[in-house]
């Protein structure tokens, strides 16, 4: 740690028999001085420990480990603690290995505010990594600009998380969440030739779901669609699963859509689609990333329902990847007990973006110094076979998506081409 240069203060300190006076200038100069020493040391301190000043860099994250959306929490968490696990074994960034403090917000919004700030003031970490949701990113994006703290790769999709300009401390890996819904409802209706009024939307009732509700409104209005109010719209409250309401509309609804654009969190999502198999509705079901992998096909359980979910990064069994290859073996090395899954695999890239950027960076890193890192990575490949831009004015590093379908109790690889003939029964799940 470098102590802050005082280059006049001391000279002025007074003699010990000026200090003697009862009252004196002198006396409350030498006072000021000293209170001011001691204040530009405490606040070098700081810097220096938020730099990274110490053997270890510290990293945080604000994520749900419990609530409704717990298991992307706990998957994203894991897959970064694989990738800094391979670093570590390797010994470290420059010889400083890294930590994790991973702390709970249960999806919720009003707890995301104090995490952020224990993180930044009391953890000192270098960055945040790897925070889940679109509600609690609203709270934590004001919170990182005004600490001038890295927020990198969120799992979400939120348009609060890509401003245009970027701003500076905001850095996202995954494509947007209106980049997937429109890969969707293009889908549907430039490939299986629906009319928009044909699709309906199933959404959580926060600005998770609305702001993607708005978005998959613009791209059907694209597609020609003249009145709003004849597309259905579902709702559901977050970390609830009270579905029920949404279900009894669309049995009601005089012209039943033929497909359900679905923005939830798994088990929520996972209880409509039972409970309109359960009522005989058959609609081609689709939802984003968000949904999760494994853990919404637990929440399934057995069904003859058609699911396309769109993912972010590709199949974690396609190891003809290099970058999926080496995830399968860090993370038998980390955890021999799990497997891969598309949300672990999400937060491992995560982890070695980030960790490419940090080895990149001479001396100790700082907070500044980090995002300057990574927005000098430009055009690169970690081994994902997809080339991934980041620079000072491209915040997303990818804009790809990848479609996926229900088969066999998993989600596997679906070509956009083969969605006329699974609507038209053609084709089976």
């Amino acid at each position: 740690m470098q102590i802050p240069f005082f280059p006049s203060c001391f000279a002025q300190i007074p003699s010990p028999a000026r200090l003697l006076l009862p009252v004196s200038r002198s006396r409350r100069r030498f006072q000021t001085t000293l209170t001011i020493f001691f204040l530009f040391l405490a606040l070098g301190s700081r810097d220096a420990l938020a730099a990274g000043a110490s053997d270890e860099i510290v990293l945080g994250m604000c994520t749900a480990l419990t609530g409704s959306a717990q298991n992307l929490g706990k998957d994203m968490q894991r897959g970064i603690l694989v990738g800094l696990a391979r670093v570590n074994r390797n010994g470290g960034v420059n010889g400083r290995k890294l930590r994790l403090i991973s702390l709970d917000d249960g999806y919720e919004p009003t707890r995301t505010a104090p995490i952020i700030r224990q993180l930044i003031e009391k953890d000192n970490v270098l960055a945040i990594i790897g925070n889940v949701g679109s509600p609690t990113a609203i709270v934590a994006v004001p919170l990182i600009n005004e600490a001038k703290t890295l927020l990198f790769a969120p799992f979400s999709g939120s348009p609060i998380l890509r401003n245009d300009p970027p701003d500076r401390y905001v850095i996202n890996f995954r494509a947007s969440a209106e980049e997937e819904t429109s890969a969707m409802l293009d889908a549907l209706i430039d490939i299986a030739d629906l009319k928009p009024e044909e699709i309906a939307f199933f959404t959580q009732r926060d600005s998770y779901g609305d702001v993607g509700f708005s978005r998959g409104m613009t791209t059907l209005q694209r597609h020609g669609l003249r009145d709003p109010r004849a597309v259905l719209h579902l709702s559901y409250e977050r970390n609830t699963l009270a579905v029920e309401s949404a279900v009894a509309s669309l049995l009601m609804a005089e012209n039943p859509p033929r497909a359900v654009v679905m923005l939830g969190a798994y088990a929520p999502c996972a209880k409509f689609i039972r409970l309109c198999r359960h009522s005989d509705l058959s609609p081609l079901f689709l939802n984003v990333s968000f949904v999760g992998g494994k853990s919404f096909v637990d929440a399934l359980g057995k069904t003859d329902a058609h699911i396309i979910v769109t993912q972010v990064v590709p199949s974690p069994s396609d190891d003809s990847i290099r970058l999926v290859r080496e995830y399968e073996a860090d993370l038998n090395a980390f955890d021999s007990s799990v497997s891969a899954g598309f949300g672990d695999l999400e937060g491992y890239i995560a982890a070695r973006i980030l960790m490419l950027a940090l080895e990149k960076i001479q001396g100790a890193p700082t907070r500044e110094a980090v995002v300057d890192a990574l927005e000098g990575l430009g055009q690169f490949d970690i081994g994902l076979g997809e080339t991934l831009d980041l620079s000072r004015t491209e915040h997303q590093a990818s804009h790809r998506v990848w479609p996926t379908l229900l088969k066999g109790g998993q989600f596997v690889p679906f070509q956009w081409s083969q969605i006329r003939a699974l609507l038209q029964g053609e084709a089976s799940p």
